[in-house]
């Protein structure tokens, strides 16, 4: 089949990967975002996915707005048979689906309609989900409301963060992303419409977000610290009011005043239970471990984090 590529950030990257190694169809064209400024000095970036594009030699085209007349135009010169869509950022209206006779499908890493939305992969983890998921839809008028070709389940490692789950979930997706195509390829596929009972909208997420709440219970922070890294992050203040952010930590069983440091080496007491911090990042430094950072700036029991 021609298949037409649309996708912007890193998890995207895999099942381009994938659909280009398989060889069984041909990748007519890769629609991507406009570079962006990025860093201190603002630079014009590449989305990743562009990036890769690039690395392979295949044509990319980054329109501000995909459904321009322009845009669908040269979409429709390509003659695609499908389009392959994961993590694009922006609305793909149906005058853009209905140039290829097989539609429009979607990776999406949750298992829907639970987490409908931005930011899925962390959303399992700050709800302490054991498990999550990939599911390949189609596109259809409303956001992440397709109807399911396939649906796997995937295991959450309790140590996973919303970078290590991202990865495994890229490469997953990719692999089911091909069962799916086969499906179509060979006319097996199977369109299961989505309860709109279940559904679990979820928000993007703010800088705010990441500013620790010691009233919170020991576990949802941690899952709070997994889910955010690498953003927005989690951070705190030091009894001297400078920032701390805080990269991991593992739960223990002891209690105290929320934000009260119970010993001398990063145990603080939360609204349930305590955290040790054993990876930290002061202003100005780079990620350390609590002892390093302790060795230069030490702590001492009953101070206070807030």
């Amino acid at each position: 089949m021609r298949i037409i590529f649309m996708g912007s950030a890193a998890l995207a990257i895999p099942s381009l990967k994938a659909i280009c190694d398989c060889g069984e169809d041909e990748v007519v064209g890769v629609v991507s975002q406009p570079d962006r400024p990025a860093g201190r000095k603002r630079l014009l970036t590449p989305c990743p996915l562009k990036a890769f594009t690039q690395e392979r030699g295949l044509a990319v085209m980054t329109p501000e707005k995909v459904g321009d007349p322009e845009s669908v135009a040269a979409l429709a010169a390509l003659k695609p048979d499908l389009f392959v869509v994961v993590a694009y950022g922006q609305y793909i209206p149906s005058k853009i689906i209905q140039l290829a006779p097989k539609e429009a499908i979607n990776v999406h890493p949750s298992l829907l309609p639970k987490y409908r939305g931005s930011a899925p992969i962390q959303w399992a983890l700050l709800n302490g989900d054991q498990v999550t998921g990939v599911s390949i839809i189609y596109l259809a008028p409303k956001m992440d409301a397709g109807d399911i070709l396939r649906q796997e389940t995937y295991p959450v490692d309790p140590h996973d963060t919303s970078v290590s789950l991202h990865d495994k979930l890229a490469e997953f997706g990719a692999a089911l992303l091909l069962k799916a195509i086969d499906d179509i390829r060979f006319d097996r596929v199977t369109r299961t419409a989505q309860n709109e009972e279940d559904v679990v909208e979820v928000r993007k997420l703010t800088k705010e977000d990441g500013q620790i709440d010691w009233t919170l219970p020991a576990e949802t922070l941690r899952n709070r610290i997994r889910a955010f890294n690498p953003w927005p992050g989690s951070f705190c203040q030091l009894p001297d009011g400078s920032a701390l952010k805080v990269w991991a930590a593992h739960l223990e069983n002891e209690a105290g005043a929320p934000g009260e440091l119970l010993d001398d080496a990063l145990l603080v007491a939360t609204g349930e239970g305590a955290l040790r911090l054993t990876e930290v990042q002061p202003v100005g430094k780079g990620r350390m471990t609590a002892a390093a950072f302790l060795n230069g700036r030490p702590l001492i029991a009953g101070q206070m984090l807030l």
